[in-house]
Order: C-alpha cells, then sequence, then structure tokens
C-alpha cells in the first residue's frame, strides 16, 4: 500500500484499472455519438477483466489487498458492463421510454449482481482457500461479446429492428440476478472466449460505423 496515496498500486490492479479507463473512455465515444470505439472499448474491457483475477493471483497478498482487489474489481465492471451498454443502448433510440426503462433496469440488475458477487465472495474466501469454480447468474462481463454480436448483426442486417438492442438489455438484466449456476471458464475456455472475440473483431472493423 502505498505510504502516501489511498489505495493500492501494483501490478495486481493494472488490468483492472485500464479496463475502467478504457471503458469510461468508451462512455466519452457515446457522448460523442462514435459507436463503433465504444463497443471496441467493451470488449478491450472484457480482455482486461478476463485475465486481472490470473494475474492477481500470481502475488501474495494479505486479507486488505485481496478484500480491495474484490471491491476495485466490482465498481469496475459497473462501469464498464453496467453503465457503457446501458448507455450505448440508450443512445441507439434516445427518446424512446421503453429504451431509457431498459438501460434503467440493465444498470440496476448489474449492480445488483455484483453487489451479491462481492458478498458471496468474500464469505468464500474467509471460510475456503479453494478456486471458484462457477458463478451464481450470468457474468456481467458477458455482455463484452454479446452486445458486439448483437450490433454487428443489426450492422448488417439493417431491417432488423433497433428495438432488438432494448429486449438484449431486459434479458440480460433478469439473467444477471437469476439463481442459474454458470460455470467458469478455464484456460481452454478462455482461449475459446479470445478466439471468439477475434473473430468477432474482424467482423466490427469490417462493418460500417
Amino acid at each position: 500500500m502505498n505510504k502516501h496515496l489511498l489505495g493500492f498500486y501494483n501490478y495486481t490492479v493494472i488490468l483492472t484499472y485500464s479496463g475502467m479507463l478504457i471503458s469510461f473512455l468508451g462512455i466519452i465515444f457515446l457522448i460523442n455519438s462514435i459507436q463503433k470505439p465504444a463497443i471496441l472499448c467493451l470488449m478491450i474491457s472484457g480482455l482486461c477483466d478476463m485475465f486481472d483475477g490470473s494475474i492477481a493471483a500470481t502475488k501474495q497478498r494479505n486479507h486488505m489487498e485481496k478484500q480491495f482487489g474484490i471491491q476495485i474489481d466490482s465498481l469496475s465492471d459497473l462501469i464498464a458492463f453496467g453503465i457503457l451498454p446501458a448507455l450505448f443502448v440508450y443512445f441507439i433510440l434516445p427518446g424512446s421510454f421503453l429504451n431509457m426503462l431498459a438501460s434503467c433496469t440493465y444498470t440496476l440488475c448489474a449492480l445488483i449482481r455484483l453487489a451479491y458477487f462481492n458478498v458471496v465472495e468474500e464469505k468464500r474466501q474467509n471460510s475456503s482457500t479453494e478456486i471458484r469454480s462457477e458463478y451464481d447468474g450470468l457474468p456481467v462481463t458477458s455482455v463484452a461479446l454479446i452486445l458486439p454480436v448483437v450490433y454487428i448483426l443489426q450492422k448488417i442486417w439493417p431491417g432488423l429492428a433497433p428495438g432488438i438492442f432494448t429486449a438484449l438489455l431486459f434479458i440480460m438484466a433478469v439473467l444477471f440476478i437469476s439463481p442459474v449456476k454458470i460455470k467458469k471458464p478455464e484456460m481452454k475456455g478462455k482461449i475459446g472466449l479470445m478466439a471468439a472475440g477475434i473473430i468477432i473483431l474482424k467482423m466490427l472493423l469490417e462493418v460500417p460505423g
């Protein structure tokens, strides 16, 4: 811990901090009506989140450092995978009440899911040293791949109603707080997600902005 500044400033938090800053940049892009770079920021934030836990695990951390890691990761996730996607969909149809409702519902459910995860994770770490093998509810980070796919489909087929984004937010919001068990991806799973991300990225760069 830095003696002059609050917080922790070692290599274990670099990806978490980077992911948050990149997602905030994505929000700035949205404010300026630049959609494709905003989606790209979302995907990069997802990549940062995929490996920040693995990097943090390489360092022997005390209890306070571990708890800080849990909190800062979820706070970053709320910005990257809660607020950024919600704002993206809102800006698709900014005058739509239903779109606004979907964005608000999505953000609230993401907040609830992340807060619940923090409580459960702290309890788990206090009683066990085993590595987590599954999640309760759909992880909010899943939007980093799902939203780009829907964006690409909407660009490829212009006839696809923008309301598909609204429906997506409502569905994901429900899954965030549903008591479903989701298997945590191991290294092979992460490689598969990265491969899917590369394909999606290639398609994203090829569709009109």
